[in-house]
């Protein structure tokens, strides 16, 4: 286990009503300047991912990249994290539908403007299966998705009645979220397979403002 993993675990507990000051300390030894809310697991693979592809170590630029388990959870961090707790620069990166927790908790520390340090988060259209399955295309995912050895499952899958309505795009972002862990996997080999010229704004965008 990393020394940026143990914090994001203390940070974690802290959030689910453990001491706080466990997390200071490793703040303050491990440099950590940023600190990058998402709302799940496959968007930290994602970003993880990203950064690798990129040539970019995280940890050691001083930037935490933290899965909150919940959009609604965004607050609760901000405060710990922000400001009003550790002092550190916030990011982020959600959904459409989950944009008003970002701006209510993000958008509301002024003093951080005056040191150029406004929180800013990205917003993907739907969510950011569906940023990378339109930015990789159909055809594409679908050779990846045979590639992992889920082709059957995926075809099991189109048969289901619920199934026909939807348009293919819609049906493998279904297909991604109805295995556990599936998400999470899926969130690195997709975004493994970008071209840079086909990197997702939002994705892309949080990147680059690290």
């Amino acid at each position: 286990m990393t020394d940026m993993v143990a914090f994001r675990e203390t940070v974690t507990a802290w959030a689910a009503g453990g001491p706080g000051d466990l997390a200071s300390e490793p703040a303050v030894r491990l440099a950590v300047r940023t600190v990058v809310l998402l709302e799940g697991p496959s968007d930290l693979a994602a970003v993880d991912a990203l950064a690798e592809s990129r040539g970019r170590d995280l940890e050691a630029e001083g930037v935490c990249v933290l899965a909150m388990n919940g959009a609604m959870n965004v607050g609760r961090y901000a405060r710990l994290l922000g400001p009003r707790g550790l002092g550190l620069r916030l990011t982020g990166l959600c959904d459409e539908a989950e944009r008003g927790y970002y701006a209510r908790a993000l958008g509301q520390y002024g003093p951080e403007a005056d040191l150029g340090r406004k929180p800013v988060f990205f917003v993907c259209a739907a969510d950011l299966e569906d940023e990378l399955i339109r930015a990789l295309g159909v055809s594409r995912v679908e050779e990846l998705i045979r590639a992992e050895g889920d082709l059957r499952a995926l075809q099991t899958f189109l048969r289901q009645p619920a199934q026909r309505g939807r348009t293919p795009q819609q049906q493998l972002r279904r297909f991604l979220g109805t295995k556990k862990g599936r998400k999470i996997r899926y969130g690195r080999v997709l975004v493994e397979a970008l071209t840079p010229e086909r990197i997702p704004a939002p994705l892309a965008g949080l990147l680059d403002s690290l």
